[in-house]
């Protein structure tokens, strides 16, 4: 019996091995770092076309836990830039779509579902199980809520907006950091008409940097997008990165 055991054991390390040979290779990663991505829990609020792609790599990288926020089920119109889900999924719910592609790539990733729409008085509650979130929503009421419950509760947190032909990303430490406040101030009014694209690419290249910046925020590398923001203009193809400070009258981190 325990030879079956210890079998299974070295079996499963050397699957894991072999998975993030990549990473292992890397001296910003190599064996404690994958360790510490495995034993980390990530939440992705949106599994549209910002959560798709850093959802996906998340789960490539072998964070230990994703979980997904979505109360939306896919619609064709999606398809053209949400890529975890297919044609096969319209009418399913996304987190569930999302789920099952994440959990074929890597099935030792454990996937939670949250088909819910987030709200004041339960999100706070759900940050407080993971490490980190991933706000890769598309509209200011989800934002600006998402900036005040990692505040709430002290979670560091990657912010993302796309519109059109361009991106924008920013990282967040609660309490250290400039917050979502300090630099958009309040909510602005609401806009009536359809949506403004974006180009399918466009959340593709900006979710990714989200997972990036995730995996340096999780691993302490590198230089995070903290006290400044990161824009993306694809048309042009021009990076532009804007430093930030904390606001000492802000509304929710500041010190006055």
């Amino acid at each position: 019996m325990m030879g079956g055991i210890q079998e299974t054991m070295e079996s499963s390390s050397a699957i894991q091995s072999e998975r993030y040979a990549r990473h292992l290779t890397l001296p910003e990663i190599g064996p404690a770092g994958q360790a510490r991505l495995r034993s980390a829990r990530v939440l992705v609020v949106g599994v549209g076309g910002l959560g798709s792609p850093a959802a996906f790599y998340l789960a490539a990288a072998g964070i230990g836990t994703v979980g997904l926020v979505d109360s939306d089920v896919v619609d064709l119109s999606n398809l053209q830039r949400q890529i975890l889900h297919t044609v096969g999924d319209i009418g399913h719910r996304k987190v569930e779509s999302a789920a099952r592609k994440l959990q074929a790539l890597n099935p030792e990733v454990e996937v939670r579902c949250h088909p819910v729409r987030l709200g004041t008085d339960d999100a706070a509650g759900l940050f407080s199980d993971y490490d980190l979130v991933l706000d890769a929503t598309d509209n200011f009421q989800a934002k600006f809520l998402i900036a005040d419950a990692c505040h709430a509760v002290r979670k560091p947190y990657v912010h993302a907006g796309i519109l059109r032909f361009s991106g924008q990303v920013m990282t967040v430490i609660p309490g250290v950091t400039a917050c979502y406040r300090c630099v958009f101030g309040s909510m602005p009014p609401s806009v009536s008409g359809p949506p403004a694209g974006p180009v399918g690419a466009v959340p593709g290249v900006v979710g990714s940097l989200q997972a990036m910046e995730a995996i340096k925020v999780l691993l302490g590398i590198g230089a995070p997008l903290t006290n400044r923001l990161l824009t993306w203009d694809a048309l042009k193809m021009t990076f532009r990165v804007i430093p930030l400070r904390r606001d000492p009258n802000c509304r929710l981190c500041g010190q006055a």
